[in-house]
């Protein structure tokens, strides 16, 4: 147990704008006081940052957002790291790289030498470092470097993101942990509709545009629906919307949605959708399982244990491919999805139960905070 250690969770969103980045402190917060120690979130300022910090009181986190200055693709805010010392952490977990946060993590370190942890969250795979090279570059040099040599450790979604991390940043010192999904339903029948859904950011890399044209050449029921949920910058949600509208009416895009709009969705859903091109690993296929929903996802999805267990199943990321994919889904016999749902059940259960989770994380913590009472 933590025993009443302070655990800062560094990030540049407290809100819905950090996506699941943001979703996955939510879940770290808790974990953390359910071990006995007390959470405490710092990040930067936005526009949904006081509605959403309600996410986090029931977990006992105390949430400092700070104001920022100049472009925010940067973030600087000057009164983070003033605030992080202030605090009296005895570890600080950083959730996200590429921004100011990662500065103000270094700073904290070095001045306090307590351990720092880093969860990229996926932010050192190829597909997103190959983008913008030179405004990574220039954060590299920046702030990520020193932030990067200063880790205590680094924090792997899976195995592959391990690989990504060591590759990136020279280090080695990587700990393998997933997230946590939700607890598990008790086992359902088969949805009645045949909907598919998918939910999250509305980004290039989801691959969304190349889902709806797939789905619009994919041999399907009449009353087969996809249904796209979620927030983007506006420029990516106007290229979906007028992909959407192409379309014959199947596709609905709804926005974001939250609380009990967001279940209900995935109560009817008979498939949650991800054909994404790099992923850390997304919360929204442990949300599907843990209601016990079958998961259509690429390989980029790091979750190659969907596919062993018999949750998943696998999709391709061209249009043609997707069409294929997404018709034999929908002709899937009952009897096949039941297996399926029951699979995706005992992995939320298992392997990404909060349980599992919270021991690798007490273990890692624990490990940590001893070292330095040694040294002391």
């Amino acid at each position: 147990m933590l025993n009443g250690k302070r655990i800062g969770l560094l990030t540049a969103s407290a809100s819905r704008l950090g996506g699941g980045v943001f979703e996955a402190v939510v879940a770290h917060a808790a974990l953390v006081r359910s071990l006995g120690g007390v959470p405490l979130v710092f990040a930067l300022d936005d526009e949904h940052a006081g509605e959403d910090r309600a996410r986090l009181a029931p977990h006992g986190a105390d949430v400092v957002t700070c104001p920022t200055v100049g472009p925010r693709q940067i973030g600087i805010a000057p009164a983070l790291v003033p605030a992080l010392m202030a605090a009296n952490l005895d570890c600080l977990h950083l959730h996200g790289i590429w921004m100011y946060p990662s500065s103000a993590g270094a700073t904290w370190s070095a001045r306090t030498r307590r351990p720092y942890f880093v969860s990229p969250h996926g932010m050192l795979d190829p597909w997103i470092t190959a983008r913008g090279r030179w405004k990574k570059a220039l954060a590299r040099i920046g702030y990520e470097r020193a932030s990067w040599a200063r880790a205590t450790a680094f924090h792997g979604l899976t195995v592959r993101e391990g690989r990504d991390i060591s590759r990136e940043t020279g280090r080695h010192e990587v700990v393998v942990i997933p997230n946590a999904g939700p607890a598990p339903t008790g086992p359902r029948n088969p949805p009645p509709g045949l909907d598919l859904l998918y939910i999250g950011r509305i980004h290039t890399k989801k691959n969304l545009l190349a889902l709806v044209e797939g789905w619009r050449t994919a041999t399907r029921p009449a009353n087969a629906r996809l249904t796209i949920a979620g927030w983007g910058d506006a420029e990516d949600v106007a290229a979906l919307e007028s992909a959407v509208a192409e379309g014959d009416g199947s596709v609905e895009f709804v926005g974001p949605v939250y609380g009990d709009r967001k279940q209900a969705l995935l109560d009817a859903a008979r498939f949650v959708v991800l054909p994404s091109h790099s992923e850390g690993l997304p919360m929204a296929i442990l949300e599907a399982w843990s209601k016990g929903v079958p998961t259509l996802m690429t390989a980029e999805c790091n979750l190659e244990e969907g596919f062993t267990a018999g949750a998943a199943l696998e999709c391709g990321y061209d249009a043609a491919t997707l069409a294929s994919d997404l018709g034999s889904a929908l002709a899937m016999p009952d009897a096949r999805w039941l297996e399926m749902s029951a699979a995706a059940l005992e992995l939320a259960g298992s392997r990404f139960s909060e349980q599992s989770v919270a021991a690798m994380w007490e273990q890692t913590y624990g490990d940590a905070l001893a070292r330095v009472k040694a040294v002391a």
